[in-house]
């Protein structure tokens, strides 16, 4: 009863005080027949609030949403399937789930009363245009009797996710050295089989499996030697985004950080369609969630996709190098740098050896700020970065990718940055979010 008297409408109590004015009046003028108006109009809210806060409500509640991973810019579909598993047969129901601001307003919805066994869906789109995992939920939702004097909320606190990942734009195939491409079409593809020569060894380590020992290798070094699990002409590519707060510029999803986070959304996507297994390593280091492993394997590009749609900028100082180990020229690496200090630059030589002819794409990030004077103490970028055997050029925010991508492909070892005019039918880095 108390719980049925708390959700009491701004009817229910109007009705309440309609009733009792009713009766005080009746028995001051002496109406023995308004008496009766009054008991009418207090008994009714009462009895309805009695009637609701004893009903045991047994609502069940199944939220899904498709696609899960979206593309930024592109609407997502979220279904509610909601039935009642109890006797009791609800009121009216007023719906409302709660969705992040970025997605859009607070869907509500009106539906008739439910009875045992029934089921309703009801569905609604969410769109952002900017990257992100975001929580949709809970659910509230709010019982009413027919005359609408009281109302009793509910609420389903189960969660979906859903991720909106950077924007992409398709790629022109270039040549990609410092891998096996095998291939008319450059397709590179991993080390299969071969003669005993080709076979690819190292010694035997406490635990191998002996199954993996290679005896015609072993019997001509005097030695247990093992294959290896990792050849070194499997077709993997590493893709670096600087993440820093401090190399970047620029505001929300119109900075130089949306935007290199959405050309390394390209380059990765590019890489696994065309047979790479990609990793993606950050200033932090590498990205658990995309190393070199089968779930990460070519062609699924959704590990990747989903790791760069959650970068958030950090405060550090210096790129990390822990995570160029053990992998050197064994892998394409492709970096997406923003505004390089004194101490990068050591870091990138380094980076260097990690690739026979790396390439890279360096943001002019001032072209995104409000300062016309640089920033950057290594001047041109992608020159500087030529000047020591990298393929490099310089990306600006009215520049496109694909040529961007095309010069990269056609550049030496030696060579400055370019500033590329508009090409039709590709789309300029402002398509991203990255117009200052």
């Amino acid at each position: 009863m108390r719980k049925g008297l708390a959700g009491l409408t701004s009817r229910g109590r109007a009705f309440l005080a309609a009733g009792i004015t009713a009766i005080v009046c009746a028995v001051v003028i002496g109406q023995p027949s308004l008496t009766r108006v009054g008991v009418l109009l207090v008994v009714l809210p009462l009895l309805t609030a009695l009637l609701v806060g004893r009903s045991r409500y047994q609502l069940s509640l199944v939220r899904s949403v498709a696609p899960q991973l979206v593309v930024a810019g592109q609407p997502a579909q979220v279904t509610l399937d909601l039935a009642n598993e109890g006797r009791t047969p609800t009121g009216l129901l007023l719906l409302e789930d709660h969705v992040p601001f970025v997605l859009g307003t607070r869907p509500r919805f009106v539906l008739d009363g439910l009875r045992h066994g029934v089921h309703r869906s009801v569905d609604y789109q969410v769109r952002s245009d900017i990257r992100g995992r975001f929580d949709i939920g809970p659910m509230s939702v709010r019982v009413s009797d027919p005359f609408g004097l009281v109302e009793l909320g509910r609420a389903f606190q189960g969660k979906v996710a859903v991720t909106v990942t950077p924007r992409t734009v398709p790629l022109p195939a270039i040549p990609l050295s410092g891998v096996w491409t095998g291939s008319g079409d450059n397709r590179p593809r991993a080390f299969a089989s071969g003669s005993a020569e080709d076979v690819t060894v190292r010694e035997y380590r406490r635990g191998d499996d002996l199954r993996r020992v290679h005896w015609r290798s072993s019997a001509r070094v005097g030695e247990l030697m093992v294959r290896r699990e990792e050849q070194p002409w499997q077709s993997r590519a590493t893709v670096f985004v600087d993440n820093r707060v401090l190399a970047h510029r620029g505001q929300g999803i119109a900075s130089s950080l949306e935007t290199a986070v959405s050309i390394a959304a390209s380059i990765a996507l590019h890489l696994t369609q065309r047979g790479f297994t990609v990793r993606l390593v950050t200033a932090e280091g590498e990205d658990p969630n995309t190393a070199w492993h089968d779930r990460n394997s070519a062609q699924n590009a959704g590990p990747l996709l989903e790791a760069l749609a959650v970068i958030e900028p950090i405060q550090r100082a210096h790129l990390a190098t822990d995570w160029l180990g053990e992998h050197g020229h064994n892998s394409l690496l492709v970096c997406v740098l923003g505004a390089l200090n004194d101490h990068d630059q050591a870091v990138l030589r380094r980076m260097r050896l990690h690739d026979s002819n790396p390439m890279a794409i360096a943001l002019d990030v001032n072209a995104w700020g409000r300062t016309s004077q640089s920033e950057d103490p290594t001047g041109d970028s992608a020159a500087w970065l030529s000047a020591l055997g990298w393929r490099a050029v310089t990306g600006r925010p009215n520049d496109q990718l694909a040529p961007l991508w095309q010069e990269l492909g056609r550049r030496a070892s030696t060579g400055g940055g370019l500033n590329v005019e508009t090409f039709p039918g590709v789309r300029p880095f402002a398509d991203f979010g990255g117009q200052p």
